[in-house]
């Protein structure tokens, strides 16, 4: 099978943004104006239905190569489903891990103890573990992925390494979540975009687009939901809310996606470049999110 051409490919990541950010900040610009908390009625369908603008870009992507007859881009993503399916938990784990080395860290430096008695009492006010569950993955993980890693990343790769395309994707990720300071109700509205929190938690989406981005490569776009929602969910959990642990967060985060990166890039081919090998890089036309 033949791949998309780079010039097709950046013309569809042009617009893949367009849709993604039109649809999702304007999804938002209604909730900002409804001044409503975001998770209370009717301010909660704009506010969710916004979270999906990247899957919104990715739906549009795909219509549009279909009824062009573009052929897939040229990805690096295992075809068989058990590869994919396999490296789900374990990168999930290590997500959360992430998030808990450094709540730990501060509690062995700060003697800020972790207590998950906040993290108990919140997942019963949200209905318990399954609501809890549901809303972690619609708010991030599956309302996203399909549109960052699945649509956007695999089009980057075609004209950057892939540690170079995760650090792009990341700065536009964070720019795209702007609107969310200024939504009611909304973590990043507690933070506030000029204080410490904000700034961290804007500069914290780079080394995670990194960390998703490995997943993605190794498992699609079903690991790379896990991963995102390993971090998230875990934030959420541990009630992350410290700019130290933010900081740590981010340190750890980077070190650990860029060993696991470099790590793959040397099992490889120790003299290989950033991107993928000709070889290396699969097209798969079932694929739901190309």
């Amino acid at each position: 099978m033949t791949t998309t051409p780079p010039a097709h490919q950046k013309g569809g990541l042009t617009l893949f943004f367009a849709v993604t950010f039109a649809a999702s900040w304007a999804c938002w610009l209604v909730t900002i104006v409804l001044g409503e908390p975001a998770m209370s009625f009717p301010a909660i369908v704009p506010y969710l239905l916004g979270a999906f603008g990247p899957t919104i870009g990715a739906v549009v992507i795909r219509v549009r190569r279909a009824r062009t007859k573009e052929p897939v881009p040229a990805h690096a993503v295992p075809t068989r489903l058990n590869a994919r399916l396999a490296w789900a938990p374990l990168l999930l784990v290590v997500a959360s891990a992430t998030v808990l080395a450094a709540a730990l860290l501060v509690q062995v430096s700060d003697g800020v103890v972790v207590d998950l008695t906040a993290a108990g009492a919140m997942i019963q006010a949200m209905g318990g573990p399954v609501a809890f569950l549901a809303l972690m993955l619609l708010g991030g993980p599956l309302s996203e992925e399909p549109g960052w890693r699945g649509t956007a990343y695999p089009r980057l790769l075609a004209s950057m390494g892939r540690v170079q395309a995760a650090l792009l994707l990341g700065v536009i990720w964070a720019l795209w979540h702007l609107p969310l300071f200024f939504v009611n109700g909304t973590i990043q509205a507690a933070y506030g975009l000029a204080s410490p929190n904000g700034v961290l938690y804007l500069i914290s989406i780079i080394p995670m687009a990194l960390l998703i981005g490995y997943a993605y490569e190794r498992g699609g776009v079903v690991t790379a939901i896990a991963v995102h929602l390993g971090v998230n969910g875990t934030v959420a959990l541990l009630g992350v809310n410290s700019p130290k642990t933010q900081a740590l967060i981010i340190g750890i985060q980077a070190i650990v996606a860029l060993a696991l990166i470099a790590g793959r890039r040397s099992a490889r081919d120790p003299e290989a470049g950033a991107r993928p090998e000709p070889e290396q890089a699969r097209t798969d036309a079932s694929h739901p999110a190309r």
